[in-house]
Parts: structure tokens; C-alpha cells; sequence
């Protein structure tokens, strides 16, 4: 089982710059939202944002610890835009 806390480590490592938050949305340890915020989205379509997302957390999606990724991405500009 992974916690929000590693998923959230993770992300900050692999994708520079980034604000992440995570939350475990049914309390069993394998359904999470995460929403990251980096510059590193800048002139990214959405599915190539939700990519580096994937490639950063790599091996975690590729067991069983991640049932369900409910996944939201934004530059910071758009997250100041949806604030």
C-alpha cells in the first residue's frame, strides 16, 4: 500500500517545480485524487500532462498500490485562474 504522502513525494521529485496535493478518496489506500501544478505543463495539451504524471509515478501504477487516479493538472497560471 502507498500513502498520499509518497505519492506526493514522488511527484515533487520527478516533475520540477511542482505543487502537488494528494488525498486518499475512499480512506482504503488505493483510490487517490492528486492535483499538480507545474510549469513544466506550460504548452502541454492535457494528455501530455496527465503523461508525465504517469511516467513520474512509473512503477506505483504499474503494481497494485493505485486502484483508481482521479488526476488534475495545471500551469500555474491556470491554477491562479481556477482559484
Amino acid at each position: 500500500m502507498i500513502t498520499p504522502e509518497e505519492i506526493k513525494g514522488i511527484l515533487e521529485r520527478e516533475i520540477p517545480d511542482s505543487v502537488v496535493e494528494v488525498g486518499d478518496m475512499t480512506g482504503g489506500g488505493d483510490h487517490f485524487q492528486v492535483i499538480v501544478v507545474s510549469p513544466e505543463f506550460e504548452g502541454k495539451r492535457l494528455v501530455q500532462q496527465h503523461q508525465l504524471v504517469y511516467k513520474a509515478l512509473g512503477k506505483v501504477l504499474d503494481g497494485d498500490a493505485i486502484h483508481a487516479l482521479a488526476l488534475r493538472t495545471y500551469t500555474p497560471e491556470a491554477w491562479q485562474g481556477a482559484l
